[in-house]
Parts: C-alpha cells; sequence; structure tokens
C-alpha cells in the first residue's frame, strides 16, 4: 500500500523593535513576479553568506524578506536605499508593499487545493501609547493583514515575550516554542513585527513506506552513515547538467515542489554551491524534463539557529544597523535602528510527513523530445541542496542544504 508523504512547514519571522536614545497599486499583480525574482535572488544572496558554516542549513528567505519589506516600509534616505539594493526590493515602497500583498493572496489561495495547506500570516505589536505614523500603520494592515495590537513594553515586557510566543506556536502548529528568550523584550521596546508561513502538503507521486531500507550516506570522504532511504521510480521533471542532477518533487496540485540539487560526486556540495545563483538556478530548472526516474531520498531532520544582522549588513544593509538609521517612516522621528536579527528553522522529512518551522528576530534600537536512454537513478546519498518552490511566481518558501542526515 502507498503511503501518501506528507510536508508540513511552519515559519516565523519575527522583528522586534527597540528604541533607545538618539543617535496599494491596482498593478500589483503584474509585479509579483517580479519580486519574485527579487527575493529569489536575496535568497541566494544569503544563502551564499551562511554557506560557510559548517552542516547542514535551513532557513525560510520568503518570511526574512517579508518582514524586512514590513520594515522597509518605515525606512527613509539612506537607510531605505540600502535596504532596497541588498534585499532586491524596488524603491516604490508602496508599490512592493501592494506586490507582497497580492503574493501573500496568491499563496493562501494555494491551500484551498486538494492535499495542500499553505497559509502566511503577519502580525503587529506597538507599545502602548506610541505615536506610529497612520501611513505606517495602514500599509502594514492593507497589504501585510498586520493590524496593531497594543501593549505595554515598559511595565509588561514578560506578559508581552509570552503573548508573542503563544502567537508564534499557534502560527507554527506548536514547532516553534520560546522563540523570544527571556531580556529580549525590555522597556525600550516599541515595535514588534513578525511573520508566519506554514505549509503541509502530499507528494503527488507518492512514497511507498514499506520499501524504505537503510542506506549509507556520504557525509565526508573519510565518514559515512546509515539512514533510512526512501524510494520510487516515477515520472518527474529531471536533467543533468553542470555537474549535478536536478529533481523536482511535486506536491498534490503541482502548486509548489520540492527542488533538490544533487552534486554528482559525494564531496561535490561546495561547487554546486559557489554556481548556484538566479542565473544557473533558472537554467538548471529550464533543462529539467519530465522523464521516468529511479529516486532515492533519505528520511531526514535538522534544526538552525542563526543570527543574521551581521550577514545582511554584510551584503550592504549597513546603515540599517547603526545609529545613523532612518526608520522615521514608522513614527516621524529618526530614533530606531536594527540591533539584531536572529532566525530559527526546523525541518523533519519522513513518510508520514515533513515539518519545518522557523523564527526571524530582528532588534531596532534607536540609536523537448527525448530518445529512449536507460531510467536515470537519482540517489541522494551525500550532501545536497534542497528548496521549496511557489511554481506560478517562482518564489523560494524554503531553502537549506542536508550534509549529515540524523537518525530518526
Amino acid at each position: 500500500m502507498m503511503m501518501v508523504l506528507r510536508s508540513r512547514f511552519a515559519f516565523v519571522t519575527l522583528f522586534i523593535t527597540l528604541l533607545i536614545g538618539h543617535p496599494t497599486d491596482s498593478t500589483a499583480a503584474n509585479d509579483v513576479e517580479s519580486l519574485a525574482g527579487g527575493n529569489t535572488a536575496f535568497a541566494l544572496d544569503l544563502y551564499a553568506r551562511l554557506k560557510s558554516a559548517d552542516g547542514n542549513l535551513f532557513f525560510s528567505p520568503y518570511s526574512i524578506s517579508t518582514c524586512l519589506a514590513t520594515t522597509y516600509a518605515g525606512a527613509q534616505g539612506d537607510t531605505a536605499a540600502q535596504m532596497a539594493q541588498t534585499l532586491h526590493f524596488g524603491t516604490n515602497q508602496n508599490q512592493l508593499a501592494a506586490s507582497f500583498g497580492e503574493l501573500q493572496k496568491q499563496l493562501n489561495d494555494d491551500q484551498e487545493k486538494t492535499g495542500v495547506e499553505l497559509s502566511t500570516a503577519n502580525g503587529l505589536w506597538g507599545q502602548k501609547d506610541h505615536p506610529f505614523l497612520p501611513a505606517f500603520l495602514a500599509i502594514a494592515e492593507q497589504s501585510y493583514g498586520a493590524h496593531l495590537k497594543q501593549i505595554d513594553f515598559h511595565t509588561h515586557a514578560d506578559t508581552a515575550r509570552t503573548e508573542l510566543n503563544d502567537w508564534v506556536g499557534r502560527q507554527t502548529k506548536g514547532k516553534i516554542t520560546d522563540l523570544i528568550q527571556p531580556g529580549v523584550l525590555n522597556p525600550a521596546t516599541r515595535l514588534v513585527l513578525v511573520n508566519a508561513i506554514y505549509f503541509k502538503g502530499s507528494w503527488a507521486r507518492e512514497f511507498d513506506k514499506h520499501s524504505t531500507a537503510d542506506a549509507p550516506f556520504t557525509v565526508a570522504p573519510d565518514q559515512r552513515a546509515v539512514v533510512p532511504m526512501m524510494n520510487q521510480t516515477a515520472a518527474f521533471e529531471y536533467a543533468k547538467v553542470d555537474g549535478l542532477q536536478v529533481l523536482e518533487l511535486p506536491y498534490a496540485g503541482d502548486d509548489l515542489s520540492m527542488v533538490v540539487l544533487l552534486p554528482r560526486e559525494s564531496d561535490g556540495l561546495k561547487g554546486v554551491e559557489n554556481l548556484l545563483n538566479t542565473q544557473t538556478l533558472d537554467r538548471w530548472l529550464a533543462q529539467a524534463l519530465e522523464q521516468k526516474v529511479t529516486v532515492f531520498l533519505p528520511k531526514f531532520k535538522m534544526a538552525a539557529q542563526f543570527s543574521l544582522a551581521k550577514p545582511l549588513a554584510e551584503m550592504g544593509m549597513t546603515e540599517a544597523f547603526s545609529p545613523n538609521a532612518n526608520f522615521s517612516g514608522m513614527d516621524g522621528e529618526r530614533d530606531l535602528f536594527i540591533s539584531a536579527v536572529v532566525h530559527k528553522a526546523f525541518v523533519d522529512v519522513n513518510e508520514e510527513g515533513t515539518e519545518a518551522a522557523a523564527a526571524t528576530g530582528v532588534v531596532m534600537r534607536s540609536m523537448a523530445i527525448m530518445m529512449p536512454r536507460p531510467t536515470p537513478v537519482f540517489r541522494a546519498d551525500h550532501p545536497f541542496i534542497f528548496l521549496i518552490r511557489d511554481n506560478h511566481s517562482g518564489s523560494i518558501l524554503f531553502l537549506g542544504r542536508l550534509v549529515e542526515p540524523i537518525r530518526l
């Protein structure tokens, strides 16, 4: 009996805005493709910054982009210009917000399809009686669906932390808990912006649980692990190009897919990572053609946590993290800057389901036709890159690499 492999992904992006002393458009639908292209470029730029660390890697570029876009709505001057360049945003902030709103609506509409649950949500918590500008709040509400909730960080920081953590837990089906650690919120906190994305889907072509068997996985030339390896033979989009194999595993409804980039050589991950950019990814995907493929994919799970302030600053967002930051579009004052960005993620892939969750925190302080051929074998028994993308817009919702499977 064939078992349905369900996939559940839950991502949260959290922005915490702290204050300390001195220093929607009708053409949005037409701009979603451009927005998705920019988001993909940012995703791969960020991956390039994070890849130097050893081991597994997993994060949600879509979630990070969404919350940074909300913050960008309040940026002005050079701060806004640097954010636009680093994040591959357009310079028209209202247009960008409208496009994000349209993309979010499209993603939420996907959950109406059979076998897929996909939802995104945004939340906004502000210091009670703090004079946030109506224009900023209108963008947050109309384009991102984030309604302002007032809270007193001055006297109830711990209560606020509990409330926000509970919200995160509900949005991620309990996969992210205690996101905000004690001491992160304090009387100087002024604003918290949160994005959550949750995905659960079944493979369009199911794996048979009874076919899963232990098999070796080459972690490094001198290191091997034994992992449960799922397998099946079916028709998939597949390509063999540039020293790697490309495989697309669609989810039910064909709106979303997992793309696996598998180096031909067991030690070829760094080579593929060095080639990876928007142009090569587009070319690899374009060369994939549907054909019968024998697929071996390991069951795996991983957890990851990052501090993103330094990578984002190195990518060009320097002013946003300095006392010279200009977020006056939020409250009319130049008294906010980003002091920290954290991201937390989790993924679990098995026959019964794939679950993933992530959270990001940004702390702001003032201051063709084919000839017959043998069935190719796609054996993912060594490190590979994988991503979950929306097939309509091309947006990368989740991105990571598997270096060492953890025995389930």
